[in-house]
């Protein structure tokens, strides 16, 4: 079985474009950081890059909600790709194609600090109790 999870950031905003046949795809790469000791190079860990394709609404909603910087866990299946580079020596690429992609930023990430500023709590509307729904106090849940 050939099934990779990862958990990154977007090194670049998601590149959406259309096929010949009219389907949508969208490519982006994720880092994912490695989780060793930060070395003597400023204190920044290792990273691990992969190429991303996302085919069809999956491509859409990406192009539509990702952005560079967001946090994204993928999972799908990996490849290596293997090219020549400017310079002519062999390299490879990790490539995996989406098979489900989960936002893990919010796309207020980056407003007021991270986080769209939040108002107080409001009181239950008379609808939503009309409509069957209890309002629960966040002090008694048990998480």
């Amino acid at each position: 079985m050939n099934k990779l999870t990862i958990i990154g950031n977007l090194t670049r905003d998601p590149e959406l474009r259309t096929t010949t046949t009219g389907v949508n795809v969208c490519d982006f790469t994720v880092a994912v950081n490695r989780r060793q000791r930060r070395d003597a190079q400023g204190g920044q860990p290792e990273a691990d890059f992969f190429r991303v394709t996302a085919w069809r609404e999956r491509g859409e909603l990406c192009a539509k909600y990702l952005a560079k910087g967001r946090k994204v866990c993928v999972i799908g299946p990996v490849s290596v790709r293997t090219f020549t580079g400017n310079d002519g020596t062999t390299r490879a690429s990790l490539e995996v194609t989406a098979d489900e992609v989960e936002f893990l930023s919010s796309r207020n990430d980056g407003e007021a600090g991270g986080y769209a500023a939040s108002a107080a709590p409001e009181a239950p509307s008379a609808d939503s109790q009309a409509a069957g729904f209890t309002a629960v106090e966040t002090d008694e849940l048990p998480f």
